[in-house]
């Protein structure tokens, strides 16, 4: 693909979907632009936009397909382990609830897993806040609904809480509806300027998840996302990423490493007291 028409479909394909195709990496994203366009059977970009500028349907096909939602209940189990043996009761010790961000959500599996995990540990009759976006509206969608999910989607799922948390059917499993009320799901762009902020309170979130999300982003569309998500968080909060994602400028952002996929922003160092000169205060 010629460098003039990426840069043309780009400026297109944010204007129809909302879809800063700036911030992906090209070689990957031109790949699978070139299979959208032989899967649409038009036989040029051109003609496919003229065809689909004032469908929403289309446009939203077209949107869901440059969003990757592949996923599962507790992805990475020995992270999720971690999370509910030492990070969450220790976020939790001293406040009468949590306030919580899934970024990048896709079909709900996160925020399920992760509201799973508060009732567990934190416990069920607490007002916890959680937050679940994407950009993906078919994906939000489905997790408002609450499913249905394969039997591989919740494979990792333990079996008490399999039979808690959710209805087998024979479609697939749902969520149980206490479950998904414990979730608020909204429309956001990750890569946007502006961000969600908790309803109640002030100070940011007590954790965000952003998990494999940014494999996909160039080095400044990851810079940028991860300055906001610092900026989302309250001091002391922590931030949850996929288990191969490694925040390089960190330290630079004032994240700091606390256990492999877990980043905190720290608290505020208390000043010392002035003394004098014998050391007398």
């Amino acid at each position: 693909m010629q460098e003039q028409e990426y840069t043309y479909l780009k400026h297109k394909i944010l204007k129809l979907t909302g879809v800063d195709l700036a911030c992906y990496k090209s070689e990957q994203m031109q790949r699978r632009l070139q299979a959208y366009l032989l899967r649409s059977g038009f036989p040029t970009w051109f003609a496919l936009f003229r065809a689909i500028q004032n469908d929403p349907e289309a446009i939203g096909h077209l949107r869901d397909y440059l969003t990757i939602n592949v996923s599962y209940f507790f992805r990475d189990p020995e992270k999720y382990k971690c999370l509910q043996g030492s990070i969450l009761p220790e976020l939790a010790r001293g406040r009468l609830s949590l306030r919580v961000w899934s970024a990048g959500c896709s079909r709900g599996h996160e925020p399920y897993s992760l509201a799973i995990l508060l009732n567990e540990v934190v416990g069920a009759y607490r007002p916890h806040q959680i937050i679940a976006t994407d950009i993906d509206r078919s994906a939000l969608e489905w997790a408002q609904a609450g499913g249905p999910y394969s039997a591989e989607e919740v494979a990792a799922v333990p079996a008490p809480w399999l039979e808690r948390y959710f209805s087998a059917q024979e479609d697939g499993y749902w969520a149980t509806r206490s479950l998904r009320r414990r979730i608020t799901f909204c429309e956001h762009n990750l890569l946007a300027k502006s961000f969600v902020l908790p309803e109640s309170g002030a100070g940011g979130y007590d954790l965000i998840v952003c998990r494999n999300v940014v494999i996909y982003f160039t080095n400044e569309g990851k810079d940028q996302l991860y300055q906001h998500l610092y900026d989302a968080l309250r001091p002391g909060g922590v931030l949850f990423v996929g288990g191969t994602e490694i925040i390089s400028k960190a330290h630079e952002i004032g994240l700091e490493a606390i256990e492999m996929s877990f980043y905190r922003r720290p608290l505020p160092q208390l000043k010392s007291p002035r003394t004098g000169p014998s050391g007398i205060r």
